[in-house]
């Protein structure tokens, strides 16, 4: 017959509780330590809401970042037009260099235009050469008739008409060229003013 005491002390042995997280029979998780996962930690408090000094500084720091990024898009912006400005100007001033060089030889063709020399194939090249160069951008100008403007025409010669009422270019010497506004040569021209000299006035003397 067992003893009381050896009774109690089986009574008041170790009780050993499995909280494993996973079963060993099945491999699944358990649902209590599924549900303990889920629950925050006991006593843990919630997040608190930042201060106004905080939510002022990071404001601050973001309108400092957004004033920087519009400043380097601004000077990435100015870059690219100054690049394009550039790259315009040296291909106008390329242009030029090598047109120059062609007006000597324009202005033969035009001397044998006037004479009637310009005939067969000749008068074909000089029609090609034309048209290439109207693409590129070279403009002829000078007319007979035409106001004289001094910041387009060069006057080589000077007289008096009855025939004009302003000094006019009565006669081109030699035609002008531009590309766009540049002017790469004036036209040279012979002006004639009103012989009057008033641009017809009256200038006759009170009776």
């Amino acid at each position: 017959m067992t003893s009381p005491s050896k009774k109690g002390e089986e009574r008041e042995g170790p009780v050993i509780r499995d909280r494993r997280r996973i079963d060993p029979e099945t491999g699944e998780v358990r649902e209590q330590a599924a549900e303990a996962a889920a629950e925050p930690a006991a006593g843990s408090a919630p997040p608190s809401a930042p201060s106004d000094e905080e939510t002022a500084a990071l404001q601050a720091q973001l309108d400092e970042r957004t004033a920087d990024l519009q400043r380097l898009q601004a000077e990435y912006v100015n870059y690219r037009k100054r690049v394009e400005r550039d790259r315009v100007a040296v291909r106008e001033q390329a242009l030029a260099n090598v047109l120059t060089e062609l007006l000597p030889i324009l202005d033969d063709i035009d001397r044998a235009r006037d004479h009637g020399e310009l005939t067969g194939g000749f008068k074909s090249i000089a029609d090609a050469l034309d048209a290439t160069l109207g693409k590129l951008g070279l403009e002829r100008y000078g007319e007979k008739g035409e106001p004289f403007d001094p910041t387009v025409h060069e006057a080589l010669m000077h007289s008096y008409s009855a025939d004009v009422t302003e000094t006019t270019c009565v006669d081109v010497l030699q035609s002008g060229y531009r590309i766009g506004e540049r002017i790469m040569r004036p036209a040279r021209v012979a002006v004639a003013e009103p012989e009057d000299g008033s641009g017809g006035e009256d200038d006759s003397s009170d009776e």
